[in-house]
Protein backbone atom coordinates (compact mmCIF):
# COMPACT_ATOMS: atom_id res chain seq x y z
CA UNK A 1 0.00 0.00 0.00
CA UNK A 2 1.30 3.44 -0.96
CA UNK A 3 2.25 5.58 2.05
CA UNK A 4 -0.20 8.40 2.61
CA UNK A 5 -0.21 11.46 4.78
CA UNK A 6 -3.07 13.45 6.19
CA UNK A 7 -5.02 15.32 3.55
CA UNK A 8 -4.31 19.05 3.56
CA UNK A 9 -5.62 20.06 0.13
CA UNK A 10 -9.14 21.01 1.19
CA UNK A 11 -8.74 24.84 1.17
CA UNK A 12 -8.61 24.74 -2.64
CA UNK A 13 -12.16 23.40 -2.67
CA UNK A 14 -13.43 24.36 0.77
CA UNK A 15 -13.28 28.13 0.33
CA UNK A 16 -15.04 28.16 -3.09
CA UNK A 17 -17.70 25.74 -1.77
CA UNK A 18 -18.39 27.88 1.29
CA UNK A 19 -18.32 31.03 -0.83
CA UNK A 20 -20.76 29.61 -3.36
CA UNK A 21 -22.99 28.38 -0.55
CA UNK A 22 -23.07 31.74 1.22
CA UNK A 23 -23.82 33.59 -2.02
CA UNK A 24 -26.60 31.12 -2.78
CA UNK A 25 -28.16 31.52 0.66
CA UNK A 26 -27.93 35.32 0.51
CA UNK A 27 -29.63 35.38 -2.89
CA UNK A 28 -32.29 33.02 -1.55
CA UNK A 29 -32.88 35.43 1.35
CA UNK A 30 -33.32 38.22 -1.18
CA UNK A 31 -35.78 36.04 -3.07
CA UNK A 32 -37.78 35.56 0.12
CA UNK A 33 -38.57 39.26 0.28
CA UNK A 34 -39.57 39.26 -3.38
CA UNK A 35 -41.64 36.06 -3.46
CA UNK A 36 -41.80 34.33 -0.06
CA UNK A 37 -44.04 31.45 -1.20
CA UNK A 38 -41.85 30.29 -4.09
CA UNK A 39 -38.67 30.81 -2.06
CA UNK A 40 -40.01 28.74 0.83
CA UNK A 41 -40.70 25.76 -1.44
CA UNK A 42 -37.35 26.20 -3.19
CA UNK A 43 -35.52 26.15 0.13
CA UNK A 44 -37.44 23.08 1.24
CA UNK A 45 -36.35 21.23 -1.89
CA UNK A 46 -32.69 22.16 -1.46
CA UNK A 47 -32.73 21.34 2.23
CA UNK A 48 -34.43 17.94 1.93
CA UNK A 49 -32.17 16.97 -0.99
CA UNK A 50 -28.90 17.51 0.85
CA UNK A 51 -29.92 16.48 4.38
CA UNK A 52 -31.38 13.27 2.94
CA UNK A 53 -28.00 12.36 1.46
CA UNK A 54 -26.22 13.08 4.74
CA UNK A 55 -28.60 10.99 6.87
CA UNK A 56 -28.71 8.20 4.26
CA UNK A 57 -24.91 7.99 4.37
CA UNK A 58 -25.11 7.74 8.16
CA UNK A 59 -27.71 4.95 8.03
CA UNK A 60 -25.76 2.99 5.43
CA UNK A 61 -22.61 3.42 7.50
CA UNK A 62 -24.40 1.92 10.51
CA UNK A 63 -25.74 -0.90 8.33
CA UNK A 64 -22.29 -1.78 7.06
CA UNK A 65 -20.89 -1.80 10.60
CA UNK A 66 -23.75 -4.04 11.68
CA UNK A 67 -23.12 -6.40 8.77
CA UNK A 68 -19.35 -6.35 9.49
CA UNK A 69 -18.73 -5.62 5.83
CA UNK A 70 -15.06 -5.36 4.96
CA UNK A 71 -15.01 -4.56 1.25
CA UNK A 72 -16.02 -0.92 1.69
CA UNK A 73 -13.62 0.00 4.50
CA UNK A 74 -11.48 1.87 2.00
CA UNK A 75 -14.58 3.95 1.14
CA UNK A 76 -15.73 4.39 4.73
CA UNK A 77 -14.07 7.71 5.51
CA UNK A 78 -15.86 9.36 2.61
CA UNK A 79 -19.19 8.05 3.94
CA UNK A 80 -18.32 9.24 7.44
CA UNK A 81 -17.51 12.70 6.10
CA UNK A 82 -20.83 12.85 4.26
CA UNK A 83 -22.62 11.86 7.47
CA UNK A 84 -20.77 14.29 9.72
CA UNK A 85 -22.32 17.26 7.90
CA UNK A 86 -25.56 16.80 9.88
CA UNK A 87 -24.80 19.74 12.27
CA UNK A 88 -24.90 22.09 9.27
CA UNK A 89 -28.49 21.12 8.61
CA UNK A 90 -29.35 21.56 12.29
CA UNK A 91 -28.45 25.21 11.74
CA UNK A 92 -30.02 25.54 8.29
CA UNK A 93 -33.37 24.22 9.51
CA UNK A 94 -33.72 27.40 11.58
CA UNK A 95 -34.68 29.06 8.29
CA UNK A 96 -37.95 27.13 8.58
CA UNK A 97 -39.05 29.57 11.29
CA UNK A 98 -40.02 32.36 8.84
CA UNK A 99 -40.79 29.91 6.00
CA UNK A 100 -43.22 27.53 7.68
CA UNK A 101 -46.38 29.59 7.26
CA UNK A 102 -45.74 29.68 3.50
CA UNK A 103 -45.21 25.91 3.35
CA UNK A 104 -47.72 24.28 5.65
CA UNK A 105 -51.45 25.10 5.74
CA UNK A 106 -51.71 23.72 9.28
CA UNK A 107 -49.59 26.56 10.68
CA UNK A 108 -51.62 29.34 12.30
CA UNK A 109 -51.79 32.34 10.00
CA UNK A 110 -50.72 30.42 6.91
CA UNK A 111 -52.05 31.96 3.67
CA UNK A 112 -52.35 28.40 2.33
CA UNK A 113 -55.14 27.63 4.80
CA UNK A 114 -57.52 29.70 2.68
CA UNK A 115 -57.34 27.02 -0.03
CA UNK A 116 -58.61 24.27 2.30
CA UNK A 117 -62.37 23.83 2.36
CA UNK A 118 -64.27 24.18 5.64
CA UNK A 119 -64.99 20.48 6.12
CA UNK A 120 -61.32 19.69 5.50
CA UNK A 121 -60.23 22.25 8.07
CA UNK A 122 -62.58 20.72 10.62
CA UNK A 123 -61.23 17.25 9.83
CA UNK A 124 -57.64 18.48 10.10
CA UNK A 125 -58.18 20.16 13.46
CA UNK A 126 -60.02 17.22 14.97
CA UNK A 127 -57.67 14.51 13.77
CA UNK A 128 -54.21 16.00 13.57
CA UNK A 129 -54.03 19.26 15.49
CA UNK A 130 -52.13 17.69 18.39
CA UNK A 131 -49.42 16.49 16.01
CA UNK A 132 -49.39 19.19 13.34
CA UNK A 133 -48.61 22.33 15.28
CA UNK A 134 -45.57 24.57 15.38
CA UNK A 135 -44.47 23.76 18.92
CA UNK A 136 -44.50 19.98 18.57
CA UNK A 137 -42.94 20.30 15.11
CA UNK A 138 -39.96 22.12 16.65
CA UNK A 139 -39.63 19.49 19.39
CA UNK A 140 -39.53 16.71 16.80
CA UNK A 141 -36.85 18.47 14.79
CA UNK A 142 -34.72 18.78 17.92
CA UNK A 143 -35.08 15.04 18.54
CA UNK A 144 -34.22 14.11 14.96
CA UNK A 145 -31.07 16.17 14.84
CA UNK A 146 -29.98 15.19 18.34
CA UNK A 147 -30.07 11.53 17.27
CA UNK A 148 -28.30 12.15 13.96
CA UNK A 149 -25.59 14.35 15.44
CA UNK A 150 -24.93 11.96 18.32
CA UNK A 151 -24.65 8.86 16.13
CA UNK A 152 -22.58 10.51 13.41
CA UNK A 153 -20.20 12.04 15.96
CA UNK A 154 -19.68 8.75 17.79
CA UNK A 155 -18.91 6.77 14.65
CA UNK A 156 -16.69 9.48 13.19
CA UNK A 157 -14.74 10.08 16.39
CA UNK A 158 -14.09 6.37 16.93
CA UNK A 159 -13.00 5.95 13.34
CA UNK A 160 -10.59 8.90 13.33
CA UNK A 161 -9.26 7.95 16.76
CA UNK A 162 -8.41 4.54 15.33
CA UNK A 163 -6.12 6.29 12.82
CA UNK A 164 -3.87 7.01 15.78
CA UNK A 165 -4.50 4.14 18.18
CA UNK A 166 -5.09 1.27 15.80
CA UNK A 167 -6.22 -2.02 17.27
CA UNK A 168 -9.50 -3.90 17.25
CA UNK A 169 -11.24 -2.26 20.23
CA UNK A 170 -12.58 0.74 18.30
CA UNK A 171 -13.84 -1.50 15.51
CA UNK A 172 -15.72 -3.55 18.09
CA UNK A 173 -17.24 -0.39 19.57
CA UNK A 174 -18.52 0.72 16.18
CA UNK A 175 -19.95 -2.71 15.43
CA UNK A 176 -21.71 -2.92 18.79
CA UNK A 177 -23.04 0.62 18.69
CA UNK A 178 -24.46 0.56 15.14
CA UNK A 179 -27.19 -2.11 15.51
CA UNK A 180 -28.70 -0.27 18.48
CA UNK A 181 -28.58 3.05 16.61
CA UNK A 182 -30.31 1.78 13.46
CA UNK A 183 -33.91 1.72 14.77
CA UNK A 184 -33.59 5.31 15.98
CA UNK A 185 -32.10 6.41 12.66
CA UNK A 186 -34.81 4.67 10.66
CA UNK A 187 -37.65 6.10 12.75
CA UNK A 188 -36.30 9.65 12.79
CA UNK A 189 -35.75 9.88 9.02
CA UNK A 190 -39.23 8.39 8.46
CA UNK A 191 -40.96 10.92 10.68
CA UNK A 192 -38.80 13.72 9.30
CA UNK A 193 -40.14 12.87 5.83
CA UNK A 194 -43.68 13.03 7.23
CA UNK A 195 -42.98 16.44 8.77
CA UNK A 196 -41.08 18.09 5.93
CA UNK A 197 -42.81 16.69 2.88
CA UNK A 198 -46.00 14.74 3.55
CA UNK A 199 -47.50 17.46 5.75
CA UNK A 200 -47.37 19.89 2.82
CA UNK A 201 -50.72 18.27 2.05
CA UNK A 202 -51.88 17.55 5.60
CA UNK A 203 -54.98 15.54 4.72
CA UNK A 204 -52.94 13.12 2.60
CA UNK A 205 -51.16 10.25 4.32
CA UNK A 206 -49.06 7.25 3.43
CA UNK A 207 -47.38 4.93 5.89
CA UNK A 208 -44.55 4.20 3.43
CA UNK A 209 -43.87 7.79 2.39
CA UNK A 210 -40.83 7.90 4.66
CA UNK A 211 -39.43 4.79 2.97
CA UNK A 212 -39.95 6.43 -0.43
CA UNK A 213 -37.99 9.49 0.68
CA UNK A 214 -35.04 7.67 2.17
CA UNK A 215 -34.94 5.13 -0.70
CA UNK A 216 -34.26 8.05 -3.02
CA UNK A 217 -31.78 9.50 -0.53
CA UNK A 218 -29.90 6.18 -0.28
CA UNK A 219 -29.66 6.11 -4.06
CA UNK A 220 -28.34 9.68 -4.12
CA UNK A 221 -25.84 8.94 -1.33
CA UNK A 222 -24.28 6.05 -3.25
CA UNK A 223 -24.20 8.14 -6.42
CA UNK A 224 -22.38 10.94 -4.60
CA UNK A 225 -19.98 8.43 -3.01
CA UNK A 226 -19.18 7.07 -6.47
CA UNK A 227 -18.47 10.53 -7.86
CA UNK A 228 -16.27 11.46 -4.89
CA UNK A 229 -14.31 8.23 -5.21
CA UNK A 230 -13.71 8.71 -8.93
CA UNK A 231 -12.51 12.27 -8.31
CA UNK A 232 -10.37 11.37 -5.26
CA UNK A 233 -7.23 10.90 -7.30
CA UNK A 234 -3.94 12.50 -6.36
CA UNK A 235 -1.63 13.00 -3.43
CA UNK A 236 -2.92 11.57 -0.13
CA UNK A 237 -6.31 10.69 -1.65
CA UNK A 238 -7.90 7.28 -1.35
CA UNK A 239 -9.24 7.04 -4.90
CA UNK A 240 -6.11 5.40 -6.26
CA UNK A 241 -6.58 2.53 -3.78
CA UNK A 242 -10.11 1.74 -4.94
CA UNK A 243 -10.24 -1.10 -7.44
CA UNK A 244 -12.71 -2.21 -10.07
CA UNK A 245 -14.50 -4.65 -7.72
CA UNK A 246 -15.28 -1.78 -5.35
CA UNK A 247 -16.80 0.25 -8.17
CA UNK A 248 -18.71 -2.77 -9.36
CA UNK A 249 -20.28 -3.07 -5.90
CA UNK A 250 -21.14 0.63 -5.88
CA UNK A 251 -22.78 0.19 -9.26
CA UNK A 252 -24.79 -2.74 -7.96
CA UNK A 253 -25.96 -0.68 -5.00
CA UNK A 254 -27.02 2.17 -7.28
CA UNK A 255 -28.87 -0.35 -9.44
CA UNK A 256 -30.49 -1.98 -6.39
CA UNK A 257 -31.75 1.29 -4.94
CA UNK A 258 -33.03 2.41 -8.33
CA UNK A 259 -35.23 -0.69 -8.31
CA UNK A 260 -36.10 -0.29 -4.61
CA UNK A 261 -37.13 3.34 -5.08
CA UNK A 262 -39.40 2.34 -7.97
CA UNK A 263 -40.86 -0.57 -5.99
CA UNK A 264 -41.76 1.64 -3.04
CA UNK A 265 -43.17 4.31 -5.32
CA UNK A 266 -45.37 1.80 -7.13
CA UNK A 267 -46.46 0.18 -3.85
CA UNK A 268 -47.52 3.53 -2.46
CA UNK A 269 -49.43 4.40 -5.63
CA UNK A 270 -51.14 1.01 -5.75
CA UNK A 271 -52.32 1.21 -2.15
CA UNK A 272 -53.74 4.70 -2.61
CA UNK A 273 -55.38 3.74 -5.92
CA UNK A 274 -57.02 0.62 -4.48
CA UNK A 275 -58.30 2.38 -1.35
CA UNK A 276 -59.53 5.45 -3.28
CA UNK A 277 -60.04 7.38 -0.03
CA UNK A 278 -61.10 11.02 -0.55
CA UNK A 279 -58.28 12.31 1.67
CA UNK A 280 -55.61 10.41 -0.28
CA UNK A 281 -56.69 10.16 -3.92
CA UNK A 282 -56.35 13.91 -4.78
CA UNK A 283 -52.60 13.82 -4.09
CA UNK A 284 -52.07 11.41 -6.98
CA UNK A 285 -54.97 12.85 -8.96
CA UNK A 286 -53.12 16.17 -9.21
CA UNK A 287 -49.98 14.44 -10.48
CA UNK A 288 -51.69 11.96 -12.81
CA UNK A 289 -53.91 14.34 -14.74
CA UNK A 290 -53.64 17.75 -16.26
CA UNK A 291 -50.38 19.65 -16.48
CA UNK A 292 -48.41 17.36 -14.12
CA UNK A 293 -49.14 14.21 -16.13
CA UNK A 294 -46.20 14.59 -18.52
CA UNK A 295 -43.70 15.00 -15.69
CA UNK A 296 -45.09 11.96 -13.87
CA UNK A 297 -44.66 9.82 -16.98
CA UNK A 298 -41.19 11.25 -17.61
CA UNK A 299 -40.07 10.41 -14.07
CA UNK A 300 -41.16 6.80 -14.53
CA UNK A 301 -39.12 6.38 -17.70
CA UNK A 302 -36.15 8.61 -16.86
CA UNK A 303 -35.76 7.78 -13.16
CA UNK A 304 -36.48 4.05 -13.42
CA UNK A 305 -36.71 2.46 -16.88
CA UNK A 306 -33.68 4.12 -18.48
CA UNK A 307 -31.25 3.74 -15.52
CA UNK A 308 -32.55 0.23 -14.75
CA UNK A 309 -31.63 -1.14 -18.15
CA UNK A 310 -28.47 0.97 -18.36
CA UNK A 311 -27.15 -0.24 -15.00
CA UNK A 312 -27.78 -3.87 -15.94
CA UNK A 313 -24.51 -3.65 -17.85
CA UNK A 314 -21.62 -5.21 -15.96
CA UNK A 315 -19.15 -3.39 -18.19
CA UNK A 316 -20.57 0.00 -17.24
CA UNK A 317 -20.29 -0.79 -13.53
CA UNK A 318 -16.64 -1.78 -14.03
CA UNK A 319 -15.72 1.51 -15.71
CA UNK A 320 -15.47 4.14 -12.95
CA UNK A 321 -15.84 7.22 -15.12
CA UNK A 322 -18.85 5.89 -16.99
CA UNK A 323 -20.39 4.89 -13.67
CA UNK A 324 -19.73 8.40 -12.39
CA UNK A 325 -21.59 9.87 -15.38
CA UNK A 326 -24.55 7.61 -14.58
CA UNK A 327 -24.31 8.73 -10.94
CA UNK A 328 -24.46 12.41 -11.92
CA UNK A 329 -27.55 11.67 -13.98
CA UNK A 330 -29.22 9.88 -11.06
CA UNK A 331 -28.46 12.79 -8.72
CA UNK A 332 -30.22 15.08 -11.19
CA UNK A 333 -33.21 12.75 -11.35
CA UNK A 334 -33.39 12.64 -7.55
CA UNK A 335 -33.74 16.44 -7.59
CA UNK A 336 -36.50 16.15 -10.20
CA UNK A 337 -38.26 13.56 -8.05
CA UNK A 338 -38.19 15.87 -5.02
CA UNK A 339 -39.50 18.69 -7.20
CA UNK A 340 -42.39 16.39 -8.20
CA UNK A 341 -43.08 15.69 -4.52
CA UNK A 342 -42.88 19.29 -3.33
CA UNK A 343 -43.80 21.75 -6.06
CA UNK A 344 -47.42 20.69 -6.73
CA UNK A 345 -48.25 21.90 -3.21
CA UNK A 346 -47.15 25.35 -4.41
CA UNK A 347 -48.23 25.59 -8.05
CA UNK A 348 -51.18 23.19 -7.94
CA UNK A 349 -53.01 22.73 -11.24
CA UNK A 350 -50.81 25.35 -12.89
CA UNK A 351 -48.32 22.55 -13.34
CA UNK A 352 -44.50 22.63 -13.31
CA UNK A 353 -43.15 26.13 -12.98
CA UNK A 354 -39.70 27.56 -12.34
CA UNK A 355 -38.45 30.12 -9.88
CA UNK A 356 -34.83 31.24 -9.77
CA UNK A 357 -34.53 30.51 -6.04
CA UNK A 358 -34.72 26.79 -6.92
CA UNK A 359 -31.14 27.20 -8.12
CA UNK A 360 -29.88 29.55 -5.42
CA UNK A 361 -31.36 27.51 -2.55
CA UNK A 362 -30.02 24.24 -3.96
CA UNK A 363 -26.54 25.68 -4.48
CA UNK A 364 -26.62 27.54 -1.18
CA UNK A 365 -27.51 24.58 1.02
CA UNK A 366 -25.28 22.21 -0.96
CA UNK A 367 -22.33 24.60 -1.04
CA UNK A 368 -22.34 25.13 2.72
CA UNK A 369 -22.71 21.38 3.34
CA UNK A 370 -19.87 20.48 0.97
CA UNK A 371 -17.67 23.21 2.44
CA UNK A 372 -18.28 21.91 5.95
CA UNK A 373 -17.51 18.35 4.86
CA UNK A 374 -14.20 19.49 3.39
CA UNK A 375 -13.48 21.43 6.58
CA UNK A 376 -13.96 18.26 8.64
CA UNK A 377 -11.79 16.29 6.21
CA UNK A 378 -8.76 18.54 6.53
CA UNK A 379 -5.79 17.12 8.39
CA UNK A 380 -7.43 13.68 8.39
CA UNK A 381 -6.55 10.55 6.47
CA UNK A 382 -8.91 9.96 3.57
CA UNK A 383 -9.39 6.31 4.53
CA UNK A 384 -9.12 4.35 7.81
CA UNK A 385 -5.38 3.71 7.72
CA UNK A 386 -5.22 1.54 10.88
CA UNK A 387 -8.47 -0.34 10.62
CA UNK A 388 -7.50 -3.98 11.27
CA UNK A 389 -9.37 -5.08 8.14
CA UNK A 390 -8.13 -2.42 5.73
CA UNK A 391 -5.76 -4.84 4.01
CA UNK A 392 -8.67 -7.18 3.27
CA UNK A 393 -10.65 -4.29 1.86
CA UNK A 394 -7.79 -3.31 -0.44
CA UNK A 395 -7.43 -6.91 -1.65
CA UNK A 396 -11.15 -7.32 -2.24
CA UNK A 397 -12.22 -9.28 -5.30
CA UNK A 398 -15.67 -10.24 -6.50
CA UNK A 399 -16.80 -13.53 -4.88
Amino acid sequence: MTAMERYTGTPKLMVPAFGLGVVGLVLTAVGFFMNPEATAFSYLLGFTYWVGISVAALIMLAIFHTAKAKWLIVLRRAMETMAITVPVFAVLILAFIPLMKYLYPWIDGSPLAAHIHGIEVEHLHHKKEHYLNGGFFAVRQAIYFAVWIFVSHRLYSWSTKQDEAGGLDLTVKQRRFSPGALPFLALTITFAAFDWLMSLTPLWQSTIFGVYYFAGSFLAAFCLLTIITVQAQGKDLYGSLVKVPHFHNLGKLIFAFTAFWAYIGFSQFLLVWIANIPEEAPWYGLRMYGSWRSMSIAIFFLHFVLPFFTLLSRKLKEKPRLLAVAAVYMLLMHAVDLYWLIWPAFSGEAGPTFHWTLITAFVGVGGVAVGFALFRARNKYTFPVKDPYIAESLRYVQP
